[in-house]
């Protein structure tokens, strides 16, 4: 019989003579002939009896395959029944012999050999390691039949050709199990039902959110739980799952939920959010936001249940979507009806759990069968399904279309045989579908099966068979179909040969990249079938250079897309594939520095990805990559304090010269970003900050990229007047998202006095900051306490300041709270609190760097106001003349005003009421430069205060 080539699972066996040498000496030769031939007679008889093949006869040996051409659950109990009776027979032929017998997967049914793999070679060890009138049997094969046979006591072999030793067991005799009898349909699960029906109530009840994750082994029945518990519910519904290919498809089960309800949220940010990720503008929405523009989208179609399925397979964003969701979630009742495997909980220990599915009784398990097959199938379904309702399924659906199937071994066994009974091209249809997923379309398969015409019937014999269900399109004008179970289309897709699995997928991406254009993570589902082309035939030592490049692409056009939204950690993941492929052909300085930033929360291995592309430029002899990567490690050395803004500028400046000349944008893009953050930023040239940002920015710009480079910040604390700063930053609002630019404008809208307009805004976008955070970032207080400070509310700009100083301790963020303590330090002086103040600047002094110009003259204007207050006057003079230097190295007017302003402070205390009036006067010059209305009118009234005790 000619089959074509798959992958599978089989059994192979090797029986052979023991001392065949011998006995050619001491028999006659026509003799030795004759009982030769009747032991291949009779052994081939014992092969095929049980259902085995015979491969081929070498010298005095038998090779058997089990498997092939079609498969049997329980292949693996029949070679040892086989084995078994071949070694009874061998004595009646008055032979001894030895057997071995192994199971593994191999390449079978190609045109030369029946099988091909290790499984044989470990086959013909064993039977070669073993004893006269002995079997042994591997690990795998005792797997597969396990306390059906007898075996001996394991042996640990050390063979020809294997690296790690190999578990071995005499098989003693194959045994009859008692059979249980039980009754047998879907049945139970009423406790859990009634659960989900309680907690949807509290959800309607509250109103609420609900967040309910039912975990259980693949095939116990989760999903027919939640059909069930739904239809009882009535409730609206939205599906979506979570893929189990592509790591760093963040979004995919999100955006299944948000097309499914087809609006966007009312508020118009949301909805811009929403579009973002739908890929419906251009505008880089960050996780943050797509969290909350998510819920919000929820809320307002409450009452709702959204199911998420194969959450296992979820990127960490993702989980986090779900769990802020159901926290914050609280203007309508929803619930999250979540389904994973066990292998979330290895992930995620702390994940909260509401069921753990656990299999079906006994009882249960024969109530589902029925009574639709004999007696004695049914009950050997229900022993050997323990309780898992896939297997029950999956064997009663065996049973019935073949009166002699037999129980399978395991889920993987019978799975394998219910395929191979499918004829030749309803199989290849599967195996077409399993290529795309889970999920496939009609039009994938006619696309790798061109010369079937008649695809759409064997797509309906293959939902009588129930194999696929039709499901819903992800691609406009098509059909789709779902496997009825991700293990089937497992089992479909392993059988295909690696080579062929190749092929499928570059055609598969061919196909895709055309009639996919409307998919939101295109470049992710393109990379991840081009990156298993690429790796299948690296494996089979036929490496593709263009398809690893392709996939390459892909894969870092998707990383670079989720490093714009600030989800570093499926960027990092995306771009570590891409590189993967790519680095043993090309270097990509550029992508290699972008992992470096994806893993920019830890600034050790931001570094050392950063120092490994500096040697690989330099071996590359790239003199432009190694400069630049130079300047990528500086950028992260200075935040661990390893190295200084001087040492940073000085790379910068080398490399720009040959970046523009190379009209390189992406490069120039990290020198004038790292010039903003890493130099002028650290040296309080705010000024110069935004300059480089906007550089910066031009230059992403080119690439498609939206980064703010911190110019809002730069544009608050620098010499731009607050009236024209808030002029451009509002020509710029468009281009960048809130809430952090918005909080900017509050500040700005402050330091104009126009309070009325900047409390809404400062709180509104608080707000959407601690939402966006999922309630983590206290951040935007730091803006509310800042235009506290300017409208005279101390106690208020106190309050605040003390969140977000304890948020940071919290957090152990030291380097901003060593600017933000003695900030909060310098207003509860204000308050006549100075033990607190003081020990808040040195809290300031203790942690910051010695080269962050804001921190040093911060402590240091505290420590001067409370020596002031206790009269140690020239202790205090001269820190806060120490203050004033460092600020007026900056160009921070408003910094160098409240330098002057404390010096002032300390002179009069020390009764120097004239050189307080120059102090006075240096202030109110850099706040009206500024425009800081409420400030440069509080000095003015110092100063005529002054100016009438003088008279």
């Amino acid at each position: 019989m000619t089959v074509s080539a798959h992958r599978k699972v089989v059994t192979v066996l090797f029986c052979d003579v023991v001392g065949s040498t011998a006995l050619g000496e001491s028999v006659d030769p026509e003799a030795l002939q004759e009982l030769l031939a009747r032991y291949f007679e009779r052994m081939s008889a014992i092969v095929e009896s049980h259902g085995g093949l015979v491969e081929k006869f070498i010298g005095d040996a038998v090779m058997a395959v089990f498997g092939v051409p079609v498969a049997h659950e329980d292949d693996a109990l029949r070679a040892c029944r086989a084995a078994v009776e071949m070694r009874d027979a061998l004595p009646e032929l008055r032979l001894e012999g030895r057997i071995g017998v192994n199971t593994g997967e191999v390449l079978a049914g190609t045109a030369e050999r029946l099988a091909t793999g290790d499984a044989v070679n470990v086959a013909a060890r064993l039977e070669q390691t073993a004893e006269p009138g002995e079997v042994l049997i591997g690990a795998e094969t005792l797997g597969l039949v396990g306390a059906t046979v007898g075996v001996g006591e394991e042996r640990l072999l050390e063979l020809r050709g294997k690296s790690e030793s190999v578990s071995a067991y005499p098989l003693c005799a194959v045994l009859e199990m008692p059979e249980r009898s039980h009754k047998m349909r879907f049945v139970g699960r009423e406790r859990e039902m009634q659960q989900l029906a309680d907690v949807w109530d509290r959800a309607l009840s509250g109103p609420r959110c609900e967040l309910v994750t039912i975990v259980g082994d693949p095939g116990v029945g989760k999903s027919r739980l939640v059909a069930e518990a739904l239809r009882r519910i009535g409730a609206r519904v939205v599906r979506g799952r979570c893929l189990s290919y592509g790591e760093g498809i963040t979004y995919w089960s999100v955006v299944e939920v948000v097309k499914q309800l087809d609006a966007v949220p009312s508020d118009q940010q949301a909805a811009a959010a929403i579009r973002s990720l739908l890929r419906e503008s251009d505008v880089t929405a960050g996780t943050d936001e797509i969290a909350w523009a998510f819920r919000k989208l929820l809320e307002e179609q409450a009452p709702l249940v959204v199911c998420f399925d194969d959450i296992q397979w979820g990127e960490e964003t993702f989980l986090e979507l779900v769990e802020s969701t159901a926290l914050l979630s609280t203007r309508g009742p929803l619930l999250l009806l979540c389904m994973a495997r066990p292998e979330l909980l290895d992930r995620r220990p702390s994940w909260p759990v509401t069921l753990r599915l656990e299999p079906l009784r006994e009882e249960e398990a024969g109530e589902l069968v029925g009574d639709t097959v004999p007696e004695d199938i049914r009950r050997r379904i229900v022993r050997a399904s323990g309780g898992n309702p896939l297997f029950l399924t999956e064997m009663l659906a065996l049973a019935s279309e073949s009166a002699e199937v037999e129980v399978p071994a395991n889920l993987r066994a019978l799975l394998a045989a219910r395929l191979d009974q499918l004829d030749r091209a309803e199989r290849a249809v599967l195996e077409r579908g399993a290529v795309e997923g889970e999920l496939f379309h009609r039009g994938t398969i006619q696309a790798l099966i061109p010369e079937e015409i008649e695809v759409t019937p064997r797509l309906a014999a293959l939902v009588r068979k129930e194999l696929v269900r039709p499901d819903r399109p992800q691609l406009p004008r098509e059909d789709a179909y779902r496997f009825r179970h991700l293990l089937i289309r497992d089992a479909a897709y392993e059988a295909l040969p690696k080579a062929t699995r190749a092929e499928l997928h570059r055609r598969f991406a061919g196909w895709l990249e055309i009639h996919g254009e409307e998919l939101v993570e295109l470049d992710e589902i393109l990379g991840y079938h081009l990156e298993q082309a690429a790796r299948y035939l690296d494996e089979l030592g036929r490496p593709d250079p263009e398809v690893a490049l392709a996939a390459g692409d892909r894969l870092a056009a998707a990383g670079r897309r989720a490093l714009a939204r600030e989800d570093d950690r499926a960027a990092a993941h995306l771009i570590e594939r891409a590189l993967a492929l790519t680095q043993p052909l090309v270097l990509d300085v550029h992508l290699e520095l972008d992992l470096a930033l994806a893993h920019g929360g830890d600034p050790r291995k931001a570094l050392s990805i950063s120092n490994t592309t500096i040697e690989r430029a330099a071996a590359a002899g790239d003199a432009t990559g190694e400069a630049l990567a130079r300047v990528a490690a500086a950028v992260h050395a200075e935040e661990l304090g390893l190295a200084g803004p001087g040492e940073l500028e000085v790379l910068v400046q080398a490399v720009l010269p040959r970046l523009e000349e190379a009209e390189d944008h992406r490069g120039l893009g990290v020198a004038w970003g790292a010039l903003a953050y890493g130099v002028a930023n650290v040296r309080g040239q705010w000024g110069q900050m935004a300059q480089a940002s906007e550089k910066a920015i031009r230059h992403s710009r080119l690439l498609g990229v939206q980064r703010n480079f911190a110019l809002g910040a730069g544009l608050v604390n620098g010499p731009t007047p607050a009236d024209e700063a808030l002029l451009r930053m509002d020509g710029l609002a468009a281009e960048f998202p809130p809430p952090i630019w918005l909080l900017c404008r509050a500040w700005l809208l402050a330091m104009l006095e126009r309070f009325n307009e900047a409390w809404p805004l400062a709180h509104e976008q608080t707000e959407r900051l601690r939402e966006l955070s999922g309630g983590r970032s206290q951040f935007g207080q730091w803006f509310l306490g800042e235009i506290a400070i300017l409208a005279g509310d101390q106690e208020d700009a106190a309050r605040r300041l003390r969140i977000l100083c304890a948020d940071m301790e919290e957090h152990e963020a030291f380097a901003q709270l060593s600017t933000y303590a003695p900030w909060l330090g310098r207003v509860l002086w204000g308050l006549a609190e100075y033990e607190e103040a003081d020990a808040l600047a040195d809290k300031g002094r203790e942690l910051g760097d010695p080269q962050d110009a804001t921190t040093q003259m911060l402590w240091r204007q505290v420590k001067a106001l409370v020596r002031g207050s206790a009269g140690q006057h020239q202790e205090a003079g001269r820190l806060a003349r120490e203050a004033v230097a460092i600020a007026d190295g900056t160009d921070g007017l408003r910094f160098q005003g409240d330098a002057y302003s404390d010096l002032a402070e300390v002179l009069e205390a020390a009764g120097r009421r004239d050189e307080a009036v120059a102090a006075w006067s240096e202030a109110l010059d850099r706040y009206e430069h500024k425009g800081i209305i409420p400030l440069a009118r509080r000095v003015r009234e110092r100063l005529a205060t002054l100016q009438e005790t003088r008279i």
